[in-house]
């Protein structure tokens, strides 16, 4: 037995055939009597589309988007998962996900704010009980057809909790200070060796989207410094997708998170590099935690300004067309700092108008909440949001939008209107909010006289194109025409009559 079989204690398979999460489905059914012994069937890979489109397929080419929010394992609607409590309420929950248009969940192997949902304890023994709540969830999630962006640590309790955290050398582990987690070469064969365990157990699996091999990196992680950033992103992912490529032939999709407004606030260290444009990742993600604006909302106007405006930014850094996307954004400073439950109207538009503004901006899906409410559990309102912005994307063909920003390169008729948009030759989506009709509650009103603005849209080649206008609140299709474009001229649209927005599709016919 090597040194890896012995410190994860028996839990290691032997080869990558032995990775049948259908098995999984039918232990538990036997042992528990909650999962329903069926075959399930394997969910297809997530790849990043071909022929520089800036978005995500399946293996067999279909395009998929991420949609979702962070969730984990013990919070309200997962806690069932720990000792097989209530797995019948989890599968019921990822149902009603699914039914909402909900295509991934991003999650944390371990969620540190509790003392009992360590996978690790000690360093390099991996917990029974927690080994099968990830068993149970990938059974699941392939039965429902859910993905996971899976991050191995969940960086910001370890860190406040770091006196009881298993990796503490105090606590039999490698490690006497966290700011040194991306120096400490001990602590680095402990990350590797977590990884090796997930990739073994569970990579097999397409209910593995990908990978954020670091949640929020940041400079504490290295005694605030950015240096070492690339080369520890580079031992990480390397480590991964080799063991992925001998074990499967392929590999997963990889990013590291970064925790945006330090981009701002630590602009004189070496950050944006690794996190836009280090060549051993896929895609490029942060945090938009907008301070002042996302992070602590008054309105709901001014952060989808800030969401877009931080997705433009964000695409001018990347070289190489790769994805990017929000990971993580709320209201964290309203919840956390303030204690305070944004009511859930004003919520509900506030979710409604980041997603968008992210969308259209160019980033692919609507983000990723971090729910920040008491409990933390998004509400029937968002579950809308998202069902609606998933039936929008079938209006774009995705696998050939090569889309570049465009919000700043379109004119617009109507003044008290922010434009959010991004497009290629061939498509484009805009999204149009009012800005000059926000309430004392700090949503829009909904009891002004509507408006139909022209927009002229650059760098259409000369053809028809089809229009369509979706009323994101209600998730339809309000209308559909026609309009013709030069090509040398930029192309004239009309969004058609709407009171607080509006988004459009158009795709050349």
């Amino acid at each position: 037995m090597d040194e890896y079989e012995q410190r994860s204690h028996g839990f290691r398979l032997e080869a990558a055939d032995d990775i049948k999460l259908k098995r999984h489905c039918t232990a538990g059914s036997q042992k528990a009597g909650h999962i329903e012994s069926r075959e399930s069937r394997p969910l297809p890979w997530i790849q990043v589309a071909k022929f520089g489109a800036p978005y995500f397929v399946t293996e067999t080419g279909t395009a998929w988007t991420p949609i979702g929010q962070n969730d984990a394992i013990s919070w309200v609607e997962l806690a069932g998962l720990f000792r097989r409590r209530d797995l019948p309420a989890v599968e019921a929950y990822l149902c009603y996900l699914a039914d909402h248009g909900v295509t991934c969940l991003r999650l944390m192997l371990e969620y540190a704010q509790v003392r009992h949902r360590y996978i690790e304890q000690p360093v390099g023994r991996f917990v029974p009980a927690m080994v099968r709540v990830w068993d149970d969830l990938f059974a699941l999630c392939e039965k429902v057809g859910l993905r996971i962006l899976l991050t191995p640590f969940d960086t910001f309790w370890m860190w406040r909790h770091w006196r009881h955290h298993p990796y503490n050398r105090h606590n039999g582990g490698p490690l006497a200070h966290p700011s040194r987690f991306l120096l400490d070469e001990a602590v680095r064969a402990a990350i590797k060796n977590r990884l090796a365990f997930a990739v073994e157990r569970w990579g097999g699996s397409g209910v593995l989207f990908g990978w954020d091999l670091w949640n929020e990196i940041h400079p504490a992680h290295a005694e605030d410094n950015a240096d070492g950033f690339a080369p520890f992103i580079a031992d990480l992912s390397q480590h991964v997708r080799a063991l992925e490529m001998r074990l499967y032939g392929r590999s997963h999709p990889q990013t590291v998170s970064l925790f945006g407004p330090e981009l701002l606030w630590r602009s004189h260290l070496p950050m944006a590099e690794p996190i836009f444009r280090h060549p051993d990742l896929d895609f490029a993600t942060i945090h938009i935690y907008a301070e002042g604006t996302i992070d602590d909302p008054r309105n709901t106007v001014d952060p989808a300004i800030a969401m877009g405006r931080i997705v433009r930014e964000s695409l001018a850094q990347i070289h190489d067309g790769r994805p990017f996307l929000d990971t993580e954004h709320g209201p964290i400073h309203s919840f956390k700092d303030r204690h305070v439950t944004l009511p859930a109207a004003f919520d509900d538009e506030y979710f409604r108008h980041l997603q968008w503004a992210h969308l259209a901006s160019g980033g692919v899906g609507g983000g990723m909440r971090w729910p920040n409410r008491h409990p933390h559990r998004l509400t029937a309102g968002m579950r809308a949001a998202q069902r609606s912005l998933s039936g929008f994307l079938r209006l774009i063909d995705w696998n050939r939008f090569r889309r570049r920003n465009l919000s700043q390169d379109i004119d617009i008729s109507q003044q008290d209107v922010a434009v959010f948009a991004c497009g290629d030759t061939e498509q484009a989506i805009v999204w149009c909010l009012r800005t000059n009709m926000v309430a004392a509650n700090g949503q829009v009103r909904r009891d002004g006289r509507p408006v139909s603005p022209r927009l002229a849209l650059p760098g259409l080649r000369a053809g028809r194109y089809s229009v369509t206008a979706w009323d994101t609140e209600a998730g339809l299709l309000r209308k559909t025409c026609e309009v013709t474009a030069g090509g040398s001229v930029p192309t004239e649209v009309e969004t058609g009559p709407f009171i607080a927005d509006i988004a459009l599709a158009l795709r050349r016919v």
